[in-house]
């Protein structure tokens, strides 16, 4: 009955709820924020709802690496980051950072559905940097799926949010939580609102693989890219699912639909490269599901990009590279 999707309570891959970090190795979190983006569309707070309640038919075993993931190590729905301040995007971060704090003294792992993109500088804050257990003090390496750079630190608001959607990978950069230099920002495209678009990316140090560049290069060359970046290093996969093509995801924020996105199997075999690496955590973001289609597809979507996620951490598990969450808070 657990994979049956419209039986039960709806809790995320039917993993039991449990608010307490330190029961799980990985904590699968909710965060319905939407005041970070300052487009007309600001639906995504309801994200984290839609895909709890599809999200039944993705509990199942992982075929290519072999592993039942919840039976690796335990894995808890811990519910939604409680922002009882919405309306206002600064205190909604700062909510954000505090309680992913205690998912990092905890030694809890989080893969997270939003939310808006701004939503992956409050958790980044929290699990990433200095005093940060889960990177050991290290800066986390980002590695980063989106249409859009979200680097915009030349513009200093977007529409009124400071910490927003569109500038969460420039001051996680500048404020000492990310290592550009050791991350890679992976199908950006679109035409754009000014030439010099990639150059805050670029002047931070940054990695950048527009989707042309993809394929040109190719996969196989892209994937060598990506551990050439991040290899070694404490790794946090950040996911907006308008990297995808909009025939693949029609429910998203600013959608791009001029130039082909990705399709499923090419973002999985790209998250799928960095099997046996030190993933940290990691989130999907800007699910909208009010425009999504009436199968609920997107949902669907970031259901099976969450899956893999914490895949790869329960791969690790399996292979005893990582302890488990109360030895490694303790």
């Amino acid at each position: 009955m657990d994979g049956i999707y419209w039986y039960g309570i709806p809790t995320l891959f039917r993993a039991p709820h449990d608010e307490d970090p330190t029961q799980a190795d990985i904590g699968l979190v909710g965060i319905p924020h939407s005041t970070g983006n300052g487009t007309t569309q600001r639906d995504q707070h309801l994200g984290p709802r839609a895909v709890r309640n599809v999200s039944a038919i993705g509990r199942r075993v992982h075929n290519d690496f072999g592993i039942d993931p919840w039976n690796a190590c335990r894995i808890r729905d811990l519910g939604d980051v409680p922002l009882s301040e919405g309306n206002n995007n600064e205190r909604s971060i700062e909510m954000i950072t505090e309680y992913y704090q205690a998912l990092d003294a905890a030694g809890c792992r989080p893969v997270s559905i939003g939310g808006d993109h701004s939503v992956t500088g409050g958790v980044l804050q929290g699990i990433a940097g200095e005093g940060a257990k889960l990177t050991g003090g290290q800066k986390a390496s980002l590695i980063h799926f989106d249409a859009h750079t979200d680097a915009f630190h030349n513009v200093p608001h977007f529409m009124g949010a400071v910490k927003s959607a569109a500038h969460w990978a420039s001051y996680l950069v500048t404020e000492g939580h990310v290592d550009p230099e050791h991350s890679i920002q992976l199908g950006i495209r679109g035409n754009t609102r000014s030439l010099e678009w990639l150059d805050p990316s670029y002047d931070l140090g940054y990695e950048v693989v527009r989707k042309t560049d993809y394929d040109e290069l190719g996969a196989e060359r892209v994937k060598e890219m990506i551990l050439e970046r991040v290899a070694g290093r404490p790794i946090y996969i950040t996911f907006d699912l308008d990297c995808l093509d909009p025939t693949v995801a029609p429910g998203v924020a600013n959608i791009e639909g001029g130039i082909e996105g990705f399709g499923m199997n090419q973002v999985i075999d790209l998250i799928r490269s960095v099997r046996g690496q030190n993933i940290i955590g990691g989130d999907v973001v800007c699910l909208m599901p009010t425009v999504d289609s009436p199968n609920q597809i997107t949902s669907y979507r970031a259901m099976a990009v969450m899956f893999e996620i914490l895949s790869l951490i329960a791969d690790n598990h399996a292979s005893g590279a990582l302890a488990p969450a109360d030895s490694a808070s303790s």
